[in-house]
């Protein structure tokens, strides 16, 4: 059996992100964001307060990364770490006002991005393609 990166799931999926990434990236630069930290902000977004673990956890990202990425954040005014009440060894990420105020645009700009990328499929096949990639995702989760 011959490998060909155009039947490559693998290779097409790493090929499509880089495009949306490219695509998110032109869109989101104007406010300020990098794709680098968009991951994280929905999360926070969703449920500010998170731990750097939680971060971790749920984007399946090194530690590492989450760190750096983070240090950025702080930096650039988005974010601001506090010690957990309970727990003091445990820092919460919170958002600050300037995140905050970011969260609608830039959710616009990937609604549009999405579309854009998504605009050549039918209303059934974009839902078949979200969720068989969302199958993926959570058998994947599930090996690791």
């Amino acid at each position: 059996m011959t490998f060909s990166k155009d039947n490559s799931a693998g290779y097409l999926a790493n090929h499509m992100a880089r495009l949306f990434e490219r695509g998110l990236a032109a869109r989101i630069r104007p406010l300020g964001l990098t794709t680098g930290t968009f991951p994280a902000l929905l999360e926070l977004w969703e449920n500010d307060g998170l731990t750097q673990k939680e971060l971790v956890e749920r984007l399946d990202i090194e530690q590492a990364t989450m760190a750096n990425t983070l240090s950025r954040m702080e930096r650039d005014g988005l974010i601001k770490r506090e010690r957990d009440l309970e727990d003091g060894r445990v820092q919460r990420i919170r958002l600050t006002e300037r995140a905050r105020a970011l969260r609608d645009p830039a959710v616009e700009a990937a609604t549009a991005e999405n579309e854009d990328a998504l605009s050549g499929l039918s209303a059934e096949e974009s839902a078949q393609f979200l969720s068989l990639m969302q199958k993926i995702i959570a058998a994947r989760r599930q090996r690791s």
